[in-house]
């Protein structure tokens, strides 16, 4: 498996931890849970789409020419663009999903990757605690 890939799926499964937690917490919170947990789902799941597509836009732009890669870069950037607003239109429209729970779930591997790379760095740890008398 190449890093690229591997990544993808250390955040994914990141983000369906982080998608299962709030669906109990929905659960317990609301006297209505259904449109909370489907809103998460349905967000969640498309966020996590869009991740993939963009992974693989990334991947087959690299290949390119630049004037090339950057027209196709930008198309697939607005097809991504215009698949959330869609989402969020049909979440906000629907009375079965919550709205807001939808934009949460689409920002879940935002919230994913950041903290992929705040919690798994243990050298940015060190260097926060480091004593600024230790670097003379």
């Amino acid at each position: 498996m190449n890093k690229t890939y591997e990544l993808q799926v250390k955040i994914i499964k990141r983000v369906l931890v982080l998608l299962c937690g709030l669906i109990v917490i929905a659960f317990f919170a609301s006297e209505n849970p259904k449109p909370h947990i489907l809103g998460y789902i349905f967000g969640g799941l498309i966020g996590i789409l869009n991740f993939i597509h963009l992974g693989k836009t990334i991947e087959k732009a690299v290949t390119m020419n630049p004037g090339r890669a950057q027209g196709y870069t930008s198309s697939r950037y607005m097809l991504r663009y215009i698949t959330t607003g869609i989402v969020i239109v049909v979440s906000l429209r629907a009375d079965h999903l919550n709205g807001f729970a939808t934009i949460i779930g689409l920002l879940l591997v935002k919230i994913a990757v950041f903290s992929t790379h705040l919690f798994d760095s243990k050298e940015y740890y060190k260097r926060i605690f480091k004593r600024r008398e230790d670097n003379q």
